[in-house]
């Protein structure tokens, strides 16, 4: 017998990761998923977890993990009986660090301004940079802190944190120390990405900017961020000037991403598999060919219908990539334009508006969402192996849900049944009590 940080035993169910019937952990292109959907979670029933120093040690049948973990020799036990136990979730694509109020466009949006109108006004992500920039670190640290304790209150336990609200250099540089601050500050695992290619500065040509992204900003924010993140996009940054920030950033050991085919399919999801990228999302107006290309190169397709929905338009297809082979990652797109920063929501919109079962919501934002922050390669350190799962050596990061199955994450819409989640092994959140740091 051994002891143990944590054992949670008695699950009605337990999740422990994806189900693929093969070894390999399902990674992109890797494999056959499995053909049904409620059958792509490798679930256990009256199941038992026990993390150790941060990492899951054991995971079965309750009898065998208490066995050698006995709940009453551990730091601390709970008893999971009619509740299912699932791992945290893994938010792979915010914005949830900026400062200001943008929701009379939310308004203006209801009587039929399209996202490029209010844009070409001086709205949206640039309204966004003007608050921002004047907005000071303390200030915009407390209100990523908030927003991050109502990512963990939906059960995310890894929430990716994009920059880009700055658009010139030292803004773009204390948003990223604000998102570090606040990976030391949150008991959420905060994941620091540059996009400093988000907008083109008013007044200001797209090329010259590119230039200025380049020899200006990288240079001073390299050391700060774990990926290079690029709008690739018609009236943005085209797929050569994307190019240019992504290849720039890589040889400051930034891993790209890439917003691609959200509004138009200008081919930022080729881009995204030629540069082997962590991550191709949003992928609206993607194409089977363009899902394909992703597979192949081990490219994660992330799709955020939290952004359709705030949009008014139509879902992105994930049966394409699904069918191509690959995985498909759910996030939540969390920023001034798509407020709901919780993933069970963006669960509850790809179950009702793109098809997925609850099983494959969960899936996709929890292990696929470890694979779109580089789970699945040894050589990004920005999430560790197993991110998203409850296997052996994995984070010890689990949500124990007030109810009895996965399915309740995406069925109850519009709350969270989050009873309480662990981060490595440690209590994050209780409901009723709220976020403890």
């Amino acid at each position: 017998m051994t002891d143990a940080d944590l054992v949670v035993h008695g699950a009605a169910e337990l999740v422990v990761g994806p189900a693929t019937g093969t070894t390999d952990g399902g990674h992109p292109g890797a494999h056959e998923p499995p053909t049904e959907p409620d059958a792509v979670l490798e679930r256990l029933e009256d199941g038992a977890v026990a993390v150790t120093d941060g990492h899951v040690v054991a995971v079965g049948p309750t009898d065998e993990v208490v066995r050698e973990y006995p709940p009453e020799s551990a730091n601390r036990a709970v008893d999971a009986a009619g509740r299912a136990v699932l791992p945290g979730f893994v938010d792979s694509h915010t914005h949830a660090v900026f400062a200001g109020d943008r929701s009379d466009e939310f308004a203006a949006k209801l009587r039929g301004k399209s996202y490029q109108e209010i844009l070409a006004e001086g709205g949206g992500i640039l309204r966004t940079v003007q608050a921002t920039r004047k907005a000071s670190a303390d200030d915009l640290l407390e209100r990523l802190l908030g927003h991050l304790d109502e990512a963990l209150a939906g059960g995310a336990t890894t929430v990716e944190v994009k920059s880009g609200y700055g658009l010139e250099t030292d803004t773009e540089r204390r948003l990223l120390e604000v998102i570090r601050r606040a990976d030391d500050r949150h008991p959420v695992t905060v994941v620091p990405t540059f996009m400093g290619a988000h907008a083109v500065p008013d007044g200001e040509s797209t090329d010259t900017y590119v230039d200025r992204v380049i020899e200006e900003q990288l240079p001073a924010v390299a050391d700060l961020a774990a990926f290079c993140d690029v709008f690739c996009e018609e009236d943005v940054f085209s797929v050569e000037q994307s190019r240019r920030v992504l290849e720039a950033g890589r040889e400051h050991g930034l891993v790209p991403k890439v917003h691609a085919e959200e509004f138009a399919r200008l081919g930022g999801s080729r881009l995204a598999a030629d540069l082997e990228a962590v991550s191709a999302d949003h992928l609206l107006q993607a194409t089977a060919d363009d899902a394909t290309a992703l597979a192949e190169a081990g490219v994660t397709p992330t799709l955020l219908p939290g952004t359709a929905f705030a949009l008014g338009t139509e879902y992105a297809d994930p049966r394409q990539f699904l069918a191509a082979g690959g995985e498909v990652a759910l996030a939540t797109d969390f920023n001034p334009n798509c407020y709901a920063p919780q993933l069970p929501f963006a669960a509850t919109l790809a179950c009702v508006g793109m098809g997925l079962s609850p099983a494959e919501a969960v899936r996709a934002g929890t292990y696929a969402g470890g694979l779109a922050l580089g789970a699945d390669r040894p050589s990004i350190e920005a999430v560790p192996a197993g991110s998203g799962t409850l296997r052996d050596g994995a984070p010890g990061d689990l949500l124990v849900l007030e109810a009895p199955s996965h399915a309740h994450v995406p069925y109850r819409f519009g709350t969270s049944v989050v009873d309480s989640a662990f981060i490595g092994g440690e209590l994050a959140f209780t409901a009723g009590l709220g976020v403890s740091r």
